[in-house]
């Protein structure tokens, strides 16, 4: 449960690769150093790294300004191969068939962590930041449920 061993890759994805799965690559690296190669892919790649993103996970240190969005099929078109991953974690309900479709012929792990999409719910910017910040924070959450506390050393 808590202290499950740290995959050695892992592949966080969501529907655009804007908000949640740029969190949670930015929050693993942080928190969790170099114990894994991590990278984040959506299914469509349509958008920007969405701007409240960027400015919730500049809150706790985590730098998304210089994201670029990838879809998965631009992974694939660029030689990354699902195959490479340990562990995909699912964001999104499109997202989670996407990488049981791909990866149905390989063993990789692909687990779902049920993160709202917050994008166009809430109304005025206190209101918006409220709602990312809470997604934010559930990320977190699952990540320390999942793979334990553990900070990286200040080198790292």
């Amino acid at each position: 449960m808590a202290e499950d061993k740290i995959p050695s890759s892992i592949l966080f994805c969501c529907d655009h690769n804007a908000i949640r799965s740029p969190m949670a690559e930015g929050m693993m690296k942080k928190f969790y150093g170099r114990a894994a190669y991590v990278q984040s892919a959506g299914v469509k790649n349509d958008m920007e790294v969405d701007g409240f993103a960027i400015a919730v996970c500049d809150e706790i240190g985590v730098p998304l300004a210089h994201h670029r969005s990838r879809s998965f099929d631009e992974m694939q078109d660029w030689g990354d191969d699902l195959g490479q991953f340990d562990l995909i974690v699912a964001l999104s309900p499109a997202s989670q068939r996407m990488a049981l479709e791909m990866t149905r012929h390989a063993h990789i792990e692909v687990e779902y962590w049920p993160i709202m999409d917050p994008s166009g719910l809430a109304e005025g910017r206190d209101a918006k930041l409220a709602l990312y910040r809470q997604v934010r924070d559930q990320i977190e959450t699952r990540m320390r449920e999942r793979f334990g506390v553990h900070r990286p050393a200040e080198s790292d």
